[in-house]
């Protein structure tokens, strides 16, 4: 059968969790405030690591907005594991492949034209808004995953993709239980940005000894703010990892995202390809894994006003308007 066949219906090439090497499946996860183009960052590193270098990813979405796998797709959004779930009664009446949904065009096991690698797509979702503890929808979806031997010997990556920040034990779980083993923060040169990479940072410490997650650098999604890339990088260094891209902003990535593609599939030979292209290789060839040291309150408004829109501000400026 094909490779399609062989990933989702039951072949012997899907294994439970104890027939795979795990420490060979690189776990990934990619955090970041709300807004912040996590998502979208996300997925076009992902197709690029797949349409340039091969790779064999599974994309476990843990937002309940189900918007982490929809350019793979090219669908508005996926069914989710705790929908279907309460469709069929419990999640224990589904099976691997009602919830894997295998990646469109050149992302489909079965389509190898392009590249060899290929991409299967899942999303754990959560309760209607305002009801319920979408948290607990990311542990039953990953544990189910495990379970049915979604995570299989073939892969080369399985990627996380997480609401937000980690104040909730639920979003936090891909590092408390150290189903991620590398964390990535998207973020920007926005006051709230860095306070959520740097909070994000803290639940990483948290669980490093005990896990063995660790923080493997900062994605900058630049958003054309005053002395960003320094910013960025300065942070960064405060807290011990990397910068490991700047991505330049682009209105190609929106013109790919209105077809529900990403750029790297919608035009792989444009410049914000090329940037996604090199992301995916920093990521691929990645040996920096750190446990992070984030800052104090304090010590990151001080970083805030060095870097900051201000190149001379100080305390003097704090609440004062701009001069007529």
């Amino acid at each position: 059968r094909d490779r399609y066949q062989r990933r989702v219906h039951g072949d012997t090439k899907i294994k439970s969790k104890k027939g795979v090497n795990m420490s060979a499946l690189r776990q990934i996860a990619f955090y970041g405030k709300g807004g912040i183009g996590k998502s979208t960052t996300s997925q076009n590193t992902l197709a690029a690591m797949c349409h340039y270098y091969g790779q064999k990813i599974l994309i476990v979405g843990c937002d309940p907005k189900a918007d982490s796998t929809r350019l793979i797709l090219h669908e508005k959004a996926q069914s989710t594991i705790m929908q279907l779930a309460s469709e069929a009664g419990t999640v224990e009446d589904l099976e691997l492949e009602d919830v894997c949904k295998p990646g469109a065009a050149e992302f489909h096991p079965e389509n190898d034209e392009i590249t060899d690698g290929y991409i299967m797509c899942t999303e754990s979702g959560g309760p209607e808004p305002g009801v319920g503890c979408a948290g607990r929808g990311v542990i039953t979806a990953i544990n189910f995953l495990e379970e049915e031997g979604a995570y299989d010997d073939e892969l080369d990556f399985v990627s996380y993709d997480v609401l937000g920040d980690v104040v909730c034990g639920g979003f936090a779980m891909p590092i408390r239980e150290g189903k991620a083993q590398e964390i990535y923060i998207v973020m920007s040169g926005e006051m709230m940005a860095m306070y959520a990479a740097n909070n994000i940072s803290k639940g990483i410490l948290k669980y490093a000894n005990t896990g063995g997650v660790r923080l493997a650098g900062l994605i900058c999604n630049a958003r054309m703010t005053d002395r960003e890339y320094d910013l960025a990088k300065h942070l960064a260094m405060q807290i011990g990892t990397q910068m490991i891209h700047f991505v330049p902003r682009s209105n190609h990535v929106q013109r790919a995202e209105l077809r529900r593609m990403t750029v790297v599939e919608y035009s792989p030979n444009h410049d914000q390809a090329m940037e996604y292209k090199e992301l995916a290789r920093k990521i691929i060839a990645n040996d920096l894994k750190v446990i992070p040291t984030p800052l104090e309150m304090d010590d990151l408004e001080a970083l805030l006003m060095e870097f900051g829109l201000e190149e001379d501000a100080d305390e003097a400026i704090v609440g004062q308007k701009e001069e007529a």
